[in-house]
């Protein structure tokens, strides 16, 4: 079964989140396929501990003010703000340290599962311009 809308619509708002707090290599894998547990991955790497927490707010203050509110049912790894963790149930979002990010590879480990598509909204309109 593929992923449901609402993690769908959830995905993409957490990704857009990242991408406006400058996240680098934003991608959003359907797993549900794989895992029972939740349908998509959202992966985004960030510079310094400093702008992990800062997409990690952007990210939970995205998704509180949707239409039908999310809050994350746990929260991991805020302390040392190397890799958070935020798993919505529906989605999981992972915000890295560019270093844990290159060490863990998440995106390889998942590399069988289908990858949805993002396009960061202020790249399209600047394309638009």
């Amino acid at each position: 079964m593929p992923v449901t809308e609402r993690a769908l619509e959830l995905a993409l708002a957490a990704a857009q989140a990242a991408a406006d707090k400058k996240a680098q290599d934003i991608v959003v894998i359907d797993v549900a396929e794989q895992l029972y547990i939740t349908d998509a991955f959202v992966i985004a790497s960030a510079s310094n501990e400093r702008q992990v927490a800062a997409v990690v707010d952007a990210v939970e203050e995205a998704l509180v003010n949707l239409p039908e509110k999310a809050k994350p049912v746990r929260r991991e790894g805020e302390r040392q703000g190397r890799w958070v963790l935020l798993d919505y149930v529906d989605i999981v979002v992972h915000i890295q340290h560019t270093e844990e990010r290159e060490f863990y590879a998440l995106d390889k480990l998942w590399k069988d599962c289908p990858m949805i598509p993002f396009v960061d909204r202020d790249m399209v309109d600047a394309d638009a311009s």
